[in-house]
């Protein structure tokens, strides 16, 4: 874990190497992928099978491959009643959250006599991969799913690695809307919901988060299907002042810090002495955290502790643009207001990014390693496609038709001239 203070005179050197640092997918990674993706699109089903023997270990054949209905109920019910309520109740607060985001259709006639608008229409088909690897991600299916089935997608085909399907896992996806389940995860789920392979139709879209393997493949197979983004590791930004506990602040940093030994957690505080406390608390909870190594990893490889003034936190959040950031100090939108740049903002000593991961209701797929200067996390608009509309009369097409005839001109383009000049020399 390294320490900035504002105070140094290299600081904002330091700190700008700091945040330049990657801990972004491996240049072998994307070598193994383009195999796969490659096999997957000339093979289909048999490359499936194959790699399911080779990577996974089991022996799966068209039906088996296929989670079946029966398979989807039975694991359901086996959830614990307390897990399928907070599933319902998690799930009814993202779809709240998601309708509210619902765009409006539009027509309306200009000044010209033109009548314009756009239309939404949700896309058909889209693929949800859902990580099956360190842990099992409900939370993953109703953050993709719920958004999905709002925006009215019809088939949300959902791909997980082979192996023991988590109950909780199933019931979230039952309570989601999700069509279908595949047992196939990797790389060669990416190309399966791509290109299609044996019973699994290809898709519009792949949307969730994985591996670096599943987002090299992610990355290859963009222009052929559509993509959410491109996920990092997690990231976490917590701006603290010294009225906090700090046992609660420790354990906001290490609640991203151990999803991944590549992952990053930062405290900004103006109190020297409470992040030592911080600190302290810290390496108390790794001792007892099941997730403990990979949170330790985590926090010695890339975490931080930033000294500096408050009035200093909504430049550096900038300069970081994290996935994650928390105001844990009064009257937080002081600050929050002039952040720019976080995938989501938690407001308040209250407000933990946990909270943000399941029930808060607002979307936990957001972006990372930067990527929060230029794009926003998963919402319904991802799975919305907006289509213009124009509509001239005779009128409306004579006041318009001069100007296109010159630009295309001056383009170069005489086809396009002539379709609208053929028009005034004829009517």
């Amino acid at each position: 874990m390294r320490r900035f203070h504002h105070n140094d005179p290299s600081f904002e050197t330091d700190f700008a190497a700091f945040v330049e640092e990657r801990r972004d997918t491996p240049e072998e990674v994307d070598a193994i992928v383009r195999d796969v993706l490659s096999a997957v699109r000339a093979e289909g089903l048999e490359a499936l099978l194959r790699f399911a023997r080779e990577f996974d270990r089991v022996e799966l054949d068209e039906d088996s491959i296929r989670v079946s209905a029966e398979e989807i109920a039975a694991g359901a019910a086996a959830c614990s009643q307390e897990v399928r309520d907070a599933i319902a109740f998690a799930a009814g607060r993202i779809r709240s959250y998601h309708e509210r985001q619902r765009p409006a259709d539009l027509r309306f006639t200009d000044e010209a006599g033109v009548e314009l608008g756009w239309r939404w229409t949700p896309l058909e088909a889209v693929g949800i991969y859902v990580p099956g690897g360190r842990a099992a991600y409900p939370s993953t299916v109703l953050m993709n799913a719920v958004p999905a089935a709002v925006a009215g997608v019809e088939r949300i085909a959902m791909v997980t690695p082979p192996g023991r399907l988590q109950p909780a896992v199933l019931a979230a996806a039952q309570a989601a809307g999700v069509t279908e389940i595949w047992r196939v995860g990797g790389a060669q789920a990416v190309a399966a919901l791509a290109y299609g392979a044996g019973p699994i139709r290809p898709v519009d879209k792949v949307v969730g988060p994985g591996n670096a393997f599943v987002t090299a493949a992610k990355r290859r197979v963009y222009g052929v299907v559509g993509i959410d983004a491109l996920a990092g590791p997690s990231e976490i930004v917590v701006v603290a002042d010294g009225a906090n506990n700090p046992d609660w602040i420790a354990a906001d940093l290490l609640s991203q810090a151990e999803h991944d030994p590549a992952a990053q957690s930062i405290l900004i505080t103006d109190d020297e002495a409470f992040a030592a406390r911080v600190e302290a608390a810290v390496e108390t909870q790794l001792s007892a955290l099941a997730t403990g190594e990979d949170a330790a990893a985590s926090w010695r490889d890339h975490g931080a502790v930033v000294i500096a003034p408050l009035e200093e936190s909504p430049r550096l959040v900038n300069l970081i643009a994290p996935e994650h950031v928390e105001f844990a100090v009064e009257a937080p939108e002081r600050l929050s207001d002039r952040v720019r740049h976080a995938g989501a903002i938690f407001l308040g000593r209250h407000t933990p990014e946990a909270i943000g991961d399941y029930v808060a209701g607002s979307n936990h797929v957001l972006p990372t390693s930067r990527a929060a200067r230029f794009s926003s996390g998963l919402s319904l608009y991802d799975f919305l496609k907006r289509t213009s509309i124009v509509k001239c009369d005779e009128a409306a097409f004579a006041a318009l038709a001069p100007s296109t005839i010159a630009l295309a001109e001056a383009e170069g383009l005489p086809a396009h001239a002539r379709s609208a000049a053929i028009r005034l020399e004829q009517s």
